[in-house]
């Protein structure tokens, strides 16, 4: 199947559409392409409304790849009692698995190891709040088929789906289901071409250097000319960096740090695990296996100060937090030299607390609710929330921008809007392509196998023992917007994550790279 008609994204179509947003004015111009501001970018578009949207660096570079991939019910927000949060996750991650995305979002089964750390009346707590997300579920109208009903694992169960459990003391475990991502950077990109084939301008490399509420001042960044973008609307949705672009917004990041493991480190992982940490209620750490074996371990809650940088360095201290959690519950302990790669991402966070209140709260009591805000000049700025709520916080966005501008569009669309490469599951389950990369692609799977069927070179792995083949580049390159090596290692696949594969992949990408420049 070919892409969808004008979604996709390349280095010519980059130049055009820059080309073109320097000469006629938009409806709405979007700064920012993480989650959020794709998803703007696409609900505008979604609307029949010109649109902009500009990246100082590429598609999900900051927050949105750094997440835990996954699809909260909103369990956690539940059990604090934010009820209207935790409706709003389960509703979104709903039409994410069964309308817009089944493709992306999949059912992830969790075990709570019931070890000698939780005491029965934790375990009986955390029981009570499993079935209570399952409530939410029912709430949200996902089907069952998509979510199974947590219950009660016996020990034998439960080292059954995680061997690395130390047996010793172990009672059994509590199985509960969550939505996952296949990979968090895959889903911007797909909000992105979606926007792109409703007639979006997708531009990476372009920074904004000045915003007004009649458009921004810009410059390429591959050939530092400068410009304007002129726009009937402006919607700031640039994460941890939101506050630098208009005046009186005010985010207080936290930092989520996590860890990359070869699989051998912990063996065999039929289910995720929930850990809980020793002296907090309703917090975990998390184990999330993934598809190409490696496997995530995260995440922390941790506030940060000072100038907030483009990629931020997950430090030793988060490293040893997680690690020391995580072997609370092993046979055979995990060490640090096993850890083989790390990432850090940073949460936008709004901070509401008045400038001299003292100290502030904790991050991880902040609310994940988010929040659009209009500056005295007219710029929208949307902030907070989470991955999951990405597509309501867009909404919401786009709502108040058509309101304030007073421009003529209906209402959001995106709810029932399938995304590039969604299709029903059976749909999905009948394609002529390995599952991994229907995981990865949808119904454009056959098509990049195509490629390495016309060019057996490409059928090649870009790196020995892992997954990712040279047509997975080439269609990174031809139709998702990937303009250089950093752009595939980092975010189009996940190879860069551990820093030694990064170094053994990068030849063979910038061979796929320069071949496709050359017309290849």
């Amino acid at each position: 199947m070919t892409p969808l008609s004008g979604s996709s994204l390349s280095a010519a179509r980059r130049a055009r559409d820059l080309a073109d947003a320097a000469t006629s004015a938009v409806d709405v111009l979007v700064v920012g392409l993480g989650v959020t501001g794709a998803g703007v970018a696409l609900d505008a578009a979604a609307r029949g409304l010109r649109v902009v949207a500009v990246d100082a660096h590429d598609l999900a570079f900051g927050t949105s790849r750094f997440s835990s991939k996954l699809v909260h019910g909103g369990l956690r927000y539940l059990a604090s009692g934010r009820l209207d949060v935790a409706h709003e996750s389960a509703v979104e991650r709903g039409i994410l698995m069964e309308r817009t995305a089944p493709h992306l979002v999949h059912a992830q089964p969790f075990v709570l190891p019931l070890t000698p750390l939780v005491s029965r009346g934790q375990a009986a707590l955390a029981r009570a709040g499993f079935h209570a997300g399952d409530t939410l579920r029912l709430a949200a109208r996902t089907a069952r088929a998509t979510l199974p009903a947590p219950r009660r694992l016996s020990a034998v169960e439960t080292r059954h789906l995680a061997p690395a459990l130390r047996p010793a003391g172990l009672r059994g475990g509590l199985l509960s289901w969550d939505g996952r991502l296949t990979d968090d950077a895959r889903l911007v990109t797909a909000l992105a071409r979606t926007a792109a084939g409703r007639g979006a301008r997708i531009l990476t490399r372009v920074r904004a250097l000045e915003l007004t509420a009649a458009g921004a001042r810009v410059r390429d960044e591959l050939t530092g000319e400068e410009g304007e973008i002129r726009a009937r609307a402006v919607v700031n949705a640039a994460g941890v960096w939101a506050g630098g672009l208009v005046d009186g917004v005010r985010i207080r990041p936290s930092r989520g740090t996590h860890l990359v493991l070869r699989p051998e480190s912990l063996g065999p992982l039929t289910a995720g695990l929930h850990i809980p940490v020793p002296g907090e209620t309703n917090r975990f750490v998390l184990v999330l296996p993934q598809d190409d074996g490696r496997v995530y371990v995260g995440l922390t809650d941790e506030p940060v100060d000072g100038d907030i940088p483009d990629v931020t360095e997950p430090p030793e201290t988060d490293i040893g937090f997680l690690l020391d959690v995580l072997c609370s519950v092993l046979h055979v302990p995990v060490h640090r030299d096993d850890v083989v790669g790390a990432f850090a991402g940073l949460r936008p966070l709004l901070d509401t607390t008045p400038e001299h209140a003292g100290a502030p709260p904790r991050t991880a009591d902040i609310s994940r609710r988010h929040a659009v805000l209009t500056s005295p000049d007219g710029v929208v700025t949307v902030v907070g929330g989470k991955l999951t709520t990405y597509r309501r916080m867009a909404e919401d966005a786009v709502d108040a921008a058509v309101r304030l501008r007073g421009l003529a569009a209906g209402p959001s669309r995106t709810a029932w809007l399938p995304l590039v490469g969604a299709a029903a599951p059976h749909v999905l389950a009948g394609l002529p392509a390995p599952r991994r990369l229907v995981r990865r692609h949808g119904t454009e799977a056959p098509a990049v196998l195509a490629l390495a069927e016309r060019d057996p070179r490409l059928a090649e792995p870009v790196l020995p023992g892992y997954p990712v083949t040279g047509a997975e580049v080439l269609w990174a390159v031809r139709h998702e917007g990937a303009l250089d090596v950093e752009d595939v290692l980092d975010r189009r696949t996940r190879i860069g994550l551990v820093p030694a594969d990064r170094a053994a992949a990068s030849d063979a990408v910038r061979a796929v790279l320069d071949g496709a420049a050359a017309g290849g």
